[in-house]
């Protein structure tokens, strides 16, 4: 008997929207799901989305981060969900993402604002910045669980991708796609001022932003 297999199976056909929908490639992004008040449900490490099955999610201690169930090696960057899911009790849900157009903000290492008009109740005050440190590293860890803030539930890691948390994983693969419109009107406001830009390549950049953000929204 597989424990907790629709939410396991929830965290597979969300991992192959986000791969369809580009917000990851390869095996690169993961997700972490609360399962009850103790166990969460992480993706595994290096494995193909669309061969995954809800048996490959392992589950782990919030606490301790110890495998409690299943086989497979659970992802490196285990411990900024479990950082990001105690952090934020009434949210179930912590997607990692390398999206192209909010990661290119994080490489900028800028904080990004949510458009005027947004939800901040639902989607924090801001999308916060989190200094760079390596990949999948104790160091980028306890950076992380440090900036944690209790009204923030979107981060950029500086040079590496985007972090969130919602309700249930619906709502944070909603919040992935406003933080990838964001971005992108982020950087076409900052193109748009700039006036010593190639004039084709100012069109193709406004373009790509322009459908960037009309996905997202």
């Amino acid at each position: 008997m597989v424990r907790f297999k629709e939410a396991r199976q929830e965290i597979v056909e969300t991992c192959r929207y986000l791969a369809d929908n580009g917000y990851v490639a390869g095996t690169g992004g993961n997700i972490g799901l609360r399962v009850d008040d103790r166990l969460m449900a992480v993706t595994p490490s290096a494995t193909d989305y669309y061969t995954m099955t809800a048996e490959d999610v392992p589950l782990l201690s919030l606490d301790t981060m110890e495998v409690v169930e299943g086989t497979t090696v659970p992802t490196i960057e285990r411990s900024l969900h479990a950082a990001m899911l105690r952090k934020h009790p009434t949210r179930r849900a912590s997607i990692h993402t390398h999206q192209p157009i909010a990661s290119a903000v994080a490489l900028l290492h800028e904080q990004l604002p949510w458009p005027t008009g947004s939800d901040f109740s639902a989607l924090g005050a801001h999308v916060a910045l989190v200094g760079y440190r390596p990949s999948g590293t104790g160091m980028l860890a306890k950076l992380f669980a440090k900036s944690l803030k209790a009204d923030i539930y979107a981060y950029l890691l500086a040079s590496h991708g985007v972090i969130c948390a919602g309700e249930n994983l619906a709502v944070a693969v909603d919040m992935i796609r406003k933080v990838e419109a964001a971005a992108a009107i982020h950087l076409k406001t900052s193109i748009e001022k700039r006036t010593n830009l190639d004039s084709e390549l100012r069109t193709f950049l406004l373009n790509v932003l322009e459908k960037a953000e009309t996905k997202g929204a």
